[in-house]
């Protein structure tokens, strides 16, 4: 068996930092168990320096919606599938001129980049570049992150999926933000990618998510759980609702099932 968890709004609540009390005794114990838990999450690497210490012995894990595969004990991108610069700046080009007025920002491995319009960010301990993309975009992006001041969210939603089409993969973890990875590049994909190096089989994959990012990874596992709080579309396509990320109910699940 192996366990595969979103993380903000599953595991553990949005943009926290630290694991709650009983979640930790958890995956503890699942990893004396020999039992691998594979964060599989949205979030970059630069919001997962306090949750390493949660991977177990496996040590690894997925970030920027399986654009990153990711070595703990090595601190090392064991593989990145990325957009590279000419195809993501054609692709900001015809966003630009089907939803303008929209503001771009780039996920690289070593930071985020944003645009001269993008909404600033909180302190992120070192400068961010802030330019045009052009100038700025050198190396894959894991993601493009893009926003609009002005559309409504399901505005937004429906000129964003006409904009990128097949061009790239589309998804949603947080409202009004569009994230962007490279075509094919899901959760799932990573996921799989990874469970193949273990010898894994996707029948012995059990997977939690809340969001429409983790619909991908939810209908590739074997078992698939929503929590109760989980976006509509995410709780369709799940074998059974399991109590909210409030209520740990990723870990009580984890604690009945795995004895």
């Amino acid at each position: 068996m192996l366990i595969a968890t979103d993380l903000d709004g599953t595991l553990i609540p949005n943009a926290a930092t630290e694991v709650p009390a009983f979640t930790a005794r958890v995956l503890r114990r699942l990893d004396r168990q020999g039992v691998p838990v594979v964060f599989v999450t949205g979030r970059p690497l630069r919001w997962m320096d306090g949750l390493w210490p949660h991977v177990g012995t496996h040590g690894l894990a997925i970030a920027s919606n399986g654009a990153i595969t990711f070595s703990v004990p090595e601190r090392k991108v064991v593989h990145l599938s990325g957009i590279e610069p000419t195809e993501g700046l054609a692709l900001c080009d015809r966003i630009s001129q089907l939803v303008p007025g929209a503001q771009f920002a780039i996920e690289c491995v070593d930071g985020i980049r944003l645009d001269q319009r993008y909404p600033a960010l909180p302190p992120q301990g070192h400068d961010v570049p802030r330019a045009p993309l052009r100038d700025i975009w050198d190396a894959p992006a894991a993601k493009l992150l893009v926003r609009h001041p002005n559309l409504e969210s399901a505005d937004f939603h429906s000129q964003m999926t006409e904009a990128v089409g097949h061009r790239a993969t589309l998804t949603w973890s947080v409202s009004g933000l569009a994230e962007i990875s490279a075509r094919g590049v899901t959760k799932a994909s990573a996921l799989a990618e990874l469970c193949r190096g273990l010898n894994v089989s996707t029948k012995d994959v059990v997977a939690f998510g809340d969001m429409p990012n983790d619909i991908a990874m939810l209908t590739w596992a074997g078992t698939a759980f929503a929590v109760a709080d989980a976006h509509e579309s995410v709780r369709a396509v799940a074998h059974e609702i399991v109590p909210s990320c409030a209520e740990e109910g990723v870990a009580r699940t984890l604690d009945r099932l795995v004895r």
